[in-house]
């Protein structure tokens, strides 16, 4: 599973969590229905806010089915989300599979620089496209656009060179998912939603592409491989000056959307999207202006769910209360760490130089931490022996509800 949005279990109220991975599995069983056990590992996260959307629409279009049993769900059975929505969300994320995939062989990146291994990635991706194609046909969104958009893409970074505007190179992205969101207008019949759909996935599509393309920027470099940011010789600055003002437009579109229940809508594409902004760029070593994080701060007109405000507090954007993209410390680039504030998931602190301790009180810290979910779910967080930064074992904790420490604590 991939994507920029990454919801924090312990930040969503229990109905909230709930509908989130109704979505998420409904996503993961229609991609499995439609095109095998193999495609549900193009699972996607932010694909799946194509089925949040469609349903946030239309009562009507807000069906669900009954899953059986999944290691995810604790071995428990599951009312997930079924309709159009969920199966336009498996086109869109079978596409975005197969463009990565195709991405990584012409890269040669790892494992895909093996000719065998080429040769099978080649024919996965190739019936992935055919298939979110074939899909995104059925439902009545042109599926060639799908494919096409792959294509332009190539040829907008082949032609990029150092002073392009790099936002000559998001284009084609802006452009599919501008079309993939006003598509569950229609597929919810409001056809009005399609405009301001279109300019918030549009918008979506740019932030996406420009967080990917800072998360590899270092990495890239390293390997010699493309990057779209230093190709156009585009700084970081920049391209958080884009994202922020971006993410204002996504949030002034949506209130231009008839919903009936928009309040997870909000969650994802309002709070979640700012959120991804400010831990991509903090995690690059540029944690932007004030504690805040970003430049643009437009009022908020309710809260996505009662207690909790978009802007701050246990559901906001991380600033320097230690969020995922807080604060650095000291000559580090990262973030403090946590899922929340005012909370033991701050417990131990980062420390610069980081701070040894013994086999016992390692063993000690190392059950606390496991205990408060930090491995999981904080990132950084201190090693219990070296207290040197590591990453959190699956990046966030929606992976997980083994605890609830964050609504206990605050």
């Amino acid at each position: 599973m991939f994507g920029i949005l990454r919801p924090c279990r312990h930040s969503l109220s229990e109905d909230l969590a709930r509908e989130w991975m109704s979505h998420m599995c409904g996503l993961c069983l229609a991609l499995r229905d439609e095109h095998g056990q193999t495609s549900r590992i193009a699972t996607n996260y932010d694909g799946l806010v194509l089925s949040v959307l469609t349903a946030a629409q239309s009562e009507e279009h807000a069906g669900t089915r009954t899953a059986g049993r999944c290691p995810l769900r604790g071995m428990r059975g599951a009312r997930v989300a079924d309709g159009s929505g969920a199966h336009l969300a498996a086109a869109v994320s079978l596409m975005l599979a197969s463009a990565k995939i195709s991405d990584h062989i012409e890269d040669g990146d790892g494992p895909y620089a093996r000719p065998g291994v080429r040769a099978v990635a080649g024919r996965v991706a190739t019936r992935w496209r055919s298939g979110a194609q074939a899909s995104g046909n059925r439902l009545g969104f042109e599926g060639g656009a799908l494919v096409s958009v792959v294509d332009r893409q190539r040829e907008a970074e082949l032609s990029a060179r150092e002073g392009t505007d790099v936002l000559t190179v998001t284009r084609p992205t802006e452009e599919a998912t501008g079309e993939a969101f006003a598509h569950t207008a229609v597929l919810a019949g409001v056809p009005a939603n399609a405009e301001p759909l279109r300019d918030a996935g549009r918008l979506f599509g740019r932030v996406a592409h420009l967080l990917d393309a800072v998360e590899d920027r270092e990495e890239d470099l390293a390997k010699g491989a493309w990057n779209p940011l230093t190709a156009t010789a585009t700084p970081t600055g920049r391209a958080r000056e884009l994202c922020e003002d971006a993410v204002l437009g996504v949030e002034l579109a949506l209130r231009e959307t008839g919903f009936g229940d928009d309040r997870l809508v909000r969650v994802l594409l309002v709070r979640e999207l700012r959120r991804a902004v400010a831990r991509t760029f903090a995690h690059a070593g540029h944690p932007g202006p004030g504690p805040g994080g970003g430049r643009h701060q437009p009022p908020h007109h309710g809260s996505p769910h009662p207690g909790h405000q978009d802007g701050g507090g246990h559901g906001g954007q991380h600033g320097s209360g230690g969020g995922h993209g807080g604060d650095h410390g000291p000559g580090r680039g990262r973030s403090k760490g946590g899922c929340c504030t005012a909370c033991a998931c701050d417990t131990p602190a980062l420390r610069e130089p980081p701070r040894n301790r013994g086999l016992l009180t390692g063993c000690a810290t190392a059950l606390f931490m496991c205990c408060t979910c930090q491995f999981c779910c904080r990132d950084p967080h201190p090693g219990p022996w070296t207290g040197e930064p590591r990453d959190s074992w699956c990046g966030v904790c929606e992976c997980c509800n083994c605890c609830n420490c964050c609504e206990v604590c605050t």
